[in-house]
């Protein structure tokens, strides 16, 4: 066994003193970068910032409703254009003003359970006193 590994390891040293010099510097460059991508793959753990959401609910929902105006002003436009009959306009514009409609419900649920509503007695004006 010991013999094998000592075969293995003469052949190892000849060819590497057949590698001319200058590529020595290309092989070294290519360990550094082996070894700096499995550091970076195994070692380096992303933060916590990183893997959480970077925009709220109501930006979304913001972005959904103005997708939806422009959607609608695009079927208005090629309606007039003469690219859909009158049915197919109004089906398409009844999808699009619920879908907006329920955009908009959402938004305001949203901007309710956003804001802060002051808690504590209510004061003798508002309770109906004489």
């Amino acid at each position: 066994m010991s013999a094998t590994l000592l075969v293995a390891w003469q052949v190892a040293l000849q060819a590497a003193s057949q590698v001319p010099p200058t590529e020595w510097g290309v092989l070294g460059a290519c360990f550094a970068l082996a070894a700096a991508t499995g550091l970076f793959i195994f070692y380096i753990k992303p933060d916590a910032s990183d893997l959480a959401p970077h925009r709220s609910k109501l930006d979304q929902l913001l972005e959904r409703r103005d997708t939806i105006h422009d959607n609608m002003r695009d079927l208005r436009f090629e309606y007039r254009a003469g690219k859909y009959s009158e049915s197919d306009y109004e089906t398409m514009k009844n999808s699009m003003e619920m879908e907006a409609a329920m955009v908009l419900a959402e938004i305001d649920q949203v901007t309710d359970s956003m804001t802060r509503r002051p808690r504590g007695p209510k004061p003798a004006a508002q309770r109906g006193a004489p």
